[in-house]
């Protein structure tokens, strides 16, 4: 996944989930031309305790996001 791709998959997901701002993903290769990136980083509850949030996505090669999915 070239420079570009990429910053724009990561814009689009700093946008949705704030909290995941600071973090750069992991990018591995998948089958075809797509692309599987992790996004971890952690936030706040109401009640102050700490979460820890993984967004993961799929994107094609010339950044298009395909999929998303998030765990707390």
């Amino acid at each position: 996944m070239d420079k570009s791709a990429l910053d724009k998959v990561c814009h689009q997901i700093y946008k949705r989930f704030p909290p995941l701002k600071d973090t750069k993903p992991k990018v591995s290769k998948q089958a075809g031309d797509n692309y599987l990136l992790v996004y971890s980083g952690s936030g706040k509850s109401p009640d102050g305790r700490s979460i820890q949030q993984t967004v993961r996505v799929v994107a094609s090669g010339d950044g298009k996001i395909i999929k998303t999915s998030m765990s707390r």
